[in-house]
């Protein structure tokens, strides 16, 4: 007897999204392309993988026949995207087709055997639980400043550091860093735990906790291959990125006493604006602050050259620092609802180091290095 379900369509698809976020692209090992799809009692069971990363969901299904049938992922998501909200059926028939049905639309898919499917690792034991809220929030405010270079390797990923009533994470990709920290009682953790989270792994955590996994607390095991975040009956499991995390707190600026207090949205626009006639290669831009007032400029040899001033609150003495605008703009973006930002400086050739103004519950601080201008 061959498997045969029927599941209600905007359920499955929720589940079919996330799984082809982990599935593999290129289809160069062709089974990872594919979905693995498992009933057992009343439920759906979905993993995807491409060996770096994995996903298991799944969702209610009323279950004629079980069984297990790998089907092309792309095509089963593009298929059920494109149905009426209606009950889908699936069956899986002769050879790996697999069937689809929904009101009057008929497919039938070229599935694979299941048995090439790669195993999962089993999950080992909860070693913390993890407020969802605290991990999106954190992964908000610190993924964009990982590396994205393949040579940089233990630079593509975030450093998490968990303590019983502390959790920190920081990201940095050479140029800038993106640090967080939440004092907060951290479930089941009775000693340190320092991690590395690639860069992919942290995007499908986001992405997990936003569709719909706010209620659920993180989960967090790992071995010594996998990490494994567990948020209610969807876990990923990634592997783990060896080697060292830099000594970020070496770079973290000690006497920036120069602080520039300004408001957020206004910067924000004026650095838009301003960036238009930036260099498009080096994307510089030039601060210039002096008693209650920054200009910033930049000018490019194509383009031409542009400058705003704002008002801000300043004493101290005037200098003039150059930043790559994109750096800026992804600490303002990024920041969350804070009205005020300050952007404290020491001299031209030192690390700047942004924050917001407010007395903030995740101790953020965004350090970036100064460029030539």
């Amino acid at each position: 007897m061959n498997m045969e379900f029927t599941i209600r369509r905007s359920e499955f698809l929720k589940e079919l999204d996330l799984a082809q976020g982990v599935a593999e692209k290129k289809t160069t090992i062709p089974i990872l392309s594919n979905v693995l799809l498992e009933t057992k009692d009343s439920e759906l069971r979905l993993s995807a993988t491409d060996l770096e990363l994995g996903l298991t969901c799944g969702c209610p299904a009323k279950v004629k026949t079980g069984g297990t049938a790998a089907a092309p992922g792309k095509r089963l998501l593009e298929i059920v995207r494109s149905l009426p909200d209606a009950d889908v059926r699936l069956r899986v028939l002769e050879n790996h087709f697999v069937q689809v049905t929904c009101e009057r639309s008929s497919f039938k898919l070229v599935g694979m055997d299941k048995t090439s499917f790669p195993a999962f690792p089993e999950t080992p034991r909860p070693l913390a639980i993890i407020p969802p809220g605290v991990l999106t929030s954190m992964i908000h405010r610190t993924g964009f400043a990982i590396a994205s270079e393949e040579s940089r390797y233990t630079l593509n990923g975030a450093l998490l550091v968990l303590k019983p009533e502390r959790v920190l994470m920081v990201a940095t990709d050479g140029h800038r860093l993106a640090q967080t920290e939440r004092e907060i009682q951290i479930e089941g953790l009775n000693s340190e735990l320092r991690v590395l989270i690639p860069k992919r792994a942290m995007g499908e955590i986001h992405r997990l906790l936003t569709q719909g996994g706010e209620q659920a607390a993180v989960q967090f095991s790992k071995d010594e291959t996998h990490l494994f975040f567990t948020v209610g009956h969807r876990r990923l499991i990634s592997r783990v990125l060896t080697g060292q995390f830099p000594n970020y707190e070496a770079v973290l600026p000690r006497d920036n006493n120069r602080v520039v207090e300004l408001d957020k949205a206004q910067m924000e626009a004026a650095i838009r604006r301003v960036a238009l006639l930036a260099d498009e290669r080096s994307r510089a831009i030039r601060l210039q602050v002096s008693a209650d007032r920054l200009e910033i400029f930049s000018s490019s040899g194509e383009y031409g050259e542009a400058q705003e001033a704002l008002d801000v609150a300043y004493k101290g003495e005037e200098m003039r620092i150059g930043f790559n605008y994109q750096y800026v703009l992804d600490f303002l973006s990024a920041v969350g609802e804070t009205e005020k930002v300050k952007l404290e400086l020491k001299d031209e050739q030192s690390a700047g180091q942004l924050r917001p103004s407010e007395d903030d519950s995740c101790r953020y601080r965004y350090v970036v290095m100064p460029m030539r201008v």
